[in-house]
């Protein structure tokens, strides 16, 4: 395989609002430490495909209001590779404009997609998955997605069924998608676990640049139609006008559910590198490690009794976090805001729908 062939698209554009209030729309998530690794998400992001792309071969697509901060966390990114979206619409049509972009320089391409916010335990055991992957999308024209074995009914992933079910899986080989459902409810995702058949979409794709323009053609016209022109107006000097036109025009919507659920080419290869997508305050819960009483406290000073399941984290390293009495709730400390609600994802995402209103302006 000509490894210079091959590109990793970085999508770095989303406002992590549900990693609010640390994670707000000047500075989202994907800019910042919240895993507390020493690394910005973006920049473990970079240096983990470092190992397996040439570096001129890495793209970073993300809002056009983030441009100086990436520069700032990546500043041996080229500008060329740096796709500035002027409004934010979701997977499908920044995949697009990257496709469309790497078309015009090498028709030839395959790409790898990940997003910035995943932490990988094993770059090692990830480097050889991506490049098995690699391999197999070179001979064949598929849409491969990375599967792992989900731990939890997280109604915020995709589920996947492959056929053959949960013995193909040991096999480590890329099999053929049977179902492809994104972001099922609480109850359907409850069943998909207890079959034993279903893996969590990781959200991390590989494809030839041709096949997925092709699908996308096929199954997402209203994304693609927007795009019409592409040939001519990307590398040239009209780029940036061209994309906020199409932009303009393009619905907002995953790549999971405009392509992904529809095509008959979707495949997906089982992962074993160990694996957490940090979206959101009950995925950090998750990955921090816990107490006895199953607390997941990320703060330098706090006083913690008869309280049970509850994530703790504070920006205010000085402050001491006494709490009494909780059990599975979230305290979220910040200089400009405290959070004390449920640890449940929906119920927050339910909650911080009133700092839209203006009077909350600032904080967001």
């Amino acid at each position: 395989m000509n490894i210079e062939n091959c590109y990793c698209v970085i999508l770095a554009g989303g406002f992590g609002t549900r990693f609010w209030p640390i994670s707000k729309t000047s500075m989202p998530k994907q800019f910042l430490d919240v895993a507390d690794t020493g690394r910005t998400f973006l920049r473990q992001t970079y240096d983990r495909f470092l190992n397996i792309v040439p570096q001129e071969n890495i793209l970073v697509v993300t809002g056009a209001r983030y441009r100086d901060i990436v520069k700032e966390q990546l500043p041996e990114l080229d500008e060329s590779n740096l796709l500035l979206e002027p409004y934010s619409r979701n997977t499908a049509p920044c995949i697009a404009y990257a496709t469309y972009t790497l078309l015009k320089r090498n028709p030839e391409a395959n790409i790898v997609v990940s997003p910035a916010d995943h932490i990988i335990y094993n770059d090692e055991v990830f480097a050889r998955t991506i490049m098995d992957a690699f391999e197999y999308i070179q001979e064949k024209d598929v849409l491969m997605t990375l599967g792992v074995v989900p731990t939890r009914p997280d109604t915020n992933y995709g589920y996947v069924q492959a056929y053959g079910g949960r013995e193909a899986y040991k096999n480590n080989e890329p099999l053929p998608i049977k179902t492809f459902t994104e972001k099922p409810d609480r109850d359907l995702a409850s069943i998909f676990i207890s079959t034993g058949e279903f893996l969590w979409n990781a959200g991390i794709f590989l494809w030839k640049a041709q096949t997925i323009k092709d699908e996308m053609e096929k199954h997402l016209s209203e994304v693609t139609n927007q795009f019409k022109g592409w040939e001519s107006a990307i590398g040239s000097k009209i780029e940036q006008d061209f994309i906020n036109r199409a932009y303009t025009g393009c619905p907002n919507i995953s790549i999971g559910y405009g392509v992904m659920e529809k095509t008959d080419r979707a495949w997906i290869y089982p992962a074993h590198f160990g694996w957490q997508d940090i979206g959101t305050w009950e995925s950090l819960y998750n990955y921090i490690p816990k107490d006895k009483d199953g607390n997941a406290i990320s703060v330098e000073k706090a006083l913690i009794e008869n309280t049970n399941g509850t994530l703790v984290v504070s920006q205010e390293k000085k402050k001491l976090i006494a709490i009494k009495g909780l059990e599975d709730y979230m305290v979220i400390d910040t200089p400009d805001a405290l959070v004390i609600c449920p640890k449940d994802d929906k119920k927050f995402k339910d909650f911080i729908s009133g700092i839209a209103m203006p009077d909350y302006e600032k904080y967001r």
